[in-house]
């Protein structure tokens, strides 16, 4: 059923891409389409470890004696029990966001840091890695790769040669990875993952409601973590009737 979803996904993704292109870069996307549908966990693994790669090469990552990387491996010392081989790193730029890949790669930006205390940016993190843990980002990265060869950003690439991908083509399977948008659904079972992280941690679970509402400030597109993580405060709300409830 998964694989008919995502088949059917990507006939869409190619329909939406049709505009102005001609049958042969159509045919050559249908291959990479049909490379998408069949993604293992060790592509995407693989295409994860690509993908992380390109985005440290194209971002500046704070020295490990900087305050922002000694910040976040406070954040990460608190967040224990993933079962997860996390690699965390910051990035050095005015943009408000975070991510994680399926290969445990998590990028928190030095803009988010400025707006949140530590507790907060440890809430927001989890929830990325809730992403991770709950199979998300797997997903996301199936259906970057879908997007990318429906814009025929990769050619008529299949899984065999997935490691031959230029540079230039991991560069845009990451950016679309980056912008990816979860569902509701995703979004509030991820938000229930790091509360109960932070629970099993803990950590201040006050702290993932605060964030959402400082982060709902934001909300409108002025951020780019924002575009893909809608109703902020509505968020902040469900958290806060969980420690009302003791749940």
């Amino acid at each position: 059923m998964k694989r008919l979803a995502l088949s059917a996904l990507a006939c869409s993704a190619l329909l939406a891409g049709c505009a102005g292109a001609n049958m042969e870069s159509l045919t050559q996307a249908g291959g990479s389409l049909f490379t998408a549908a069949t993604l293992s966990d060790s592509n995407v693994k693989m295409l994860s470890d690509q993908s992380c790669a390109e985005m440290d090469q194209k971002n500046t990552i704070a020295p490990a004696d900087s305050t922002y990387a000694k910040r976040l491996a406070n954040v990460m010392s608190g967040l224990g029990n993933t079962g997860l081989p996390l690699n965390a790193k910051v990035y050095v730029t005015k943009d408000v966001n975070a991510w994680a890949m399926a290969n445990g790669c998590v990028r928190v930006y030095s803009g988010l840091m400025d707006l949140l205390s530590d507790d907060e940016v440890r809430g927001v993190v989890g929830h990325e890695i809730g992403h991770v843990s709950l199979g998300h980002t797997k997903a996301a990265m199936q259906v970057a790769y879908t997007t990318a060869a429906a814009r025929g950003l990769l050619g008529s690439t299949g899984v065999a040669s997935l490691t031959a991908l230029s540079s230039s083509q991991i560069g845009a399977l990451a950016e679309q990875f980056v912008n990816a948008q979860f569902s509701q659904r995703q979004e509030t079972a991820a938000d229930d993952y790091s509360f109960d992280l932070l629970t099993k941690n803990g950590a201040n679970r006050q702290a993932l409601a605060s964030a959402f509402r400082k982060m709902s400030t934001l909300d409108g597109g002025q951020s780019s973590m924002l575009s893909s993580h809608p109703g902020s405060l509505e968020r902040a709300k469900h958290i806060e009737a969980r420690l009302a409830g003791g749940r």
